[in-house]
């Protein structure tokens, strides 16, 4: 029988591929804009490495610790390569955190607005969500959060950047907040878009030397480019490694997936050249969002959040998308998301939003 947590579910559904949406709307050509996938793409150093690995060895099972990868960020962080648990995308660690943590009737805060996955795997262990409001510049309020901690919460989620608002809690905040938070609770702090923060200090990672209750997670899918390789990665301390550890599938990286992390994450330069390329564009979007007069969270991703604050955001969903760029809708009434592209990719959508606008003056 299907447990009853699972009967009621919503699943997460991903969009139609590129090639079924140019078919469904008879178009060229289409950018996708909606999922915040790197649109410089990847090291070409993962290029020449994949090319060098010898398909003689296909027959043989992964290396499960992902020994190479994990020696490389260990030194690049500073950080005991006994601290990292390696996923199949950050979707696996997400969902082992809930296997090992949680059970029924455990109590999960999690932001109002925020990433999917969070409040789904939560759900399938019998959590109960106590969702807590964004401020109104769409910063995660941990005033807020507090004020929803009993004696049956066990995991606080903090996306940081948030997705889908981008706006960033400093670690400062954050550590005043673990500080005084009872430390049986966990709290994970979701870093899948930190490399697009101009702050340089923004991640909490060494605080896990610090506070065995909080996990942060990263991904290679975002400013590595390697969404489609699938690699995830958490820091964290014991007790809470080992029990992650026990509970992980083995082998549940392919060489494919560490030979390409491994040479991305070498290759710092791509990943800085990205970052400051996304943020100068990012800066034009600001500009070009306050010119038009759309409302904006302040971002410190890869996308920016603007509301459509004249007539209706369905619509210029559409007119984008007939124009051949796809952009994120539904996440909250009004508003909709963009991935930042290339430039000329960039000043087109602009183009085609303040057509759109100038014609209902």
């Amino acid at each position: 029988m299907v447990k009853e947590t699972v009967k009621h579910l919503n699943p997460y559904v991903p969009e139609p591929t590129l090639s079924e949406l140019k078919k469904q709307h008879g178009l060229a050509k289409l950018v996708r804009l909606s999922a915040n996938e790197n649109a410089f793409g990847t090291s070409p150093e993962v290029t020449d490495a994949l090319d060098k690995w010898h398909f003689a060895s296909a027959n043989l099972y992964p290396d499960s610790n992902a020994e190479q990868l994990r020696s490389n960020i260990a030194t690049h962080f500073n950080i005991s390569p006994d601290s990292l648990i390696f996923g199949n995308g950050l979707d696996e660690i997400i969902e082992l955190l809930c296997r090992v943590i949680l059970e029924p009737g455990d109590e999960v805060i999690d932001p109002a607005l925020t990433f999917s996955e969070y409040r789904l795997h939560s759900e399938i262990e019998g959590a109960t969500i106590k969702p807590a409001p964004l401020d109104k510049a769409g910063f995660i309020s941990l005033a807020a959060v507090s004020r929803l901690v009993t004696d049956r919460t066990k995991i606080i989620w903090l996306c940081n950047p948030n997705n889908p608002t981008g706006t960033l809690i400093e670690p400062a905040v954050i550590e005043t907040f673990l500080n005084n938070l009872p430390t049986e609770i966990t709290v994970v702090v979701d870093e899948a878009y930190i490399d697009f923060s101009e702050n340089g200090h923004a991640s909490v990672m060494a605080l896990t030397k610090q506070f065995n209750n909080l996990v942060v997670l990263r991904t290679f899918s975002k400013a590595y480019g390697l969404a489609n390789f699938r690699v995830g990665f958490a820091v964290c301390s014991e007790p809470l490694m080992g029990y992650l550890q026990a509970v992980r599938l083995p082998y549940n990286l392919s060489t494919f997936a560490e030979i390409a992390a491994t040479a991305a994450f070498r290759d710092q330069t791509f990943v800085e050249q990205t970052v400051e390329t996304v943020i100068n564009e990012r800066k034009k979007w600001e500009h070009f969002l306050m010119e038009i007069g759309l409302p904006f969270y302040d971002s410190a991703a890869n996308f920016i959040f603007f509301q459509v604050n004249r007539g209706n955001a369905d619509d210029l969903y559409n007119e984008l998308l007939q124009n051949g760029y796809l952009v994120r809708n539904g996440l909250k009434p009004g508003w909709l998301r963009v991935t930042i592209g290339k430039p000329a990719d960039n000043l087109a959508v602009q183009a085609l939003i303040a057509g759109w606008c100038h014609s209902l003056d």
